[in-house]
């Protein structure tokens, strides 16, 4: 019979552990929440901003659990580390918007990479021209390499002139970011898109 007692008494503790263990859907990151904090003790903040002082972990969920909300850990390298008590679901889903808004506000500019020669011919030249004022008028950047193999190191000032002339033509759709430039045997140079006034 006490055997039988036993037993059951130790299915209603079961029991009842199970029903305080709150399952929190869609927790794929790294936040030490509920079960997940294994800190000893904590600093606990209430739900309204008001400190509740240093709790157990036991104490600090079900603190949590008796108000139907979630213990999440806020910073966990104090010490002791600090706890707030808030509705997990409804922070993780603010969390994701100021993320979704943060990405629309970054504004990243590709840059298109073109290569020109110190001996083009006019045709090519040309070619080159509309695709980068097109690349520009689009908004991207165009960085411009003009390499010098061999021999054609003696032909830089020609180099620099072909370069020059590029960038002239591009004038009305971009400005010069970075000017043209030889590093080794390569004159670089950045072409930013003219800023339309949206």
């Amino acid at each position: 019979m006490g055997a039988v007692c036993a037993h059951f008494f130790f299915l209603k503790k079961l029991e009842v552990s199970i029903i305080n263990k709150k399952v929190i859907p869609n927790n794929v990151n790294d936040d030490l929440v509920n079960e997940k904090i294994r800190f000893r003790e904590v600093l606990v903040i209430g739900p309204t901003g008001q400190q509740l002082g240093i709790k157990s972990r036991q104490e600090a969920l079900e603190i949590a659990y008796s108000q139907d909300l979630d213990l999440l850990c806020v910073s966990p390298n104090s010490n002791p580390p600090v706890c707030k008590i808030l509705n997990y679901g409804r922070y993780h889903f603010e969390q994701q918007k100021k993320s979704k808004e943060a990405k629309k506000k970054q504004h990243v500019t590709e840059v298109k990479p073109l290569r020109l020669s110190p001996v083009i011919d006019k045709h090519d030249f040309e070619t080159k021209l509309r695709q980068a004022r097109k690349w520009a008028s689009d908004g991207m950047k165009v960085k411009i390499d003009m390499r010098f193999r061999g021999r054609l190191i003696t032909r830089v000032e020609v180099g620099r002139k072909i370069m020059n002339e590029f960038v002239e033509a591009m004038s009305d759709v971009a400005n010069v970011e970075k000017k043209p430039n030889l590093e080794g045997n390569t004159m670089s140079c950045v072409l930013a898109p003219k800023k339309t006034g949206k």
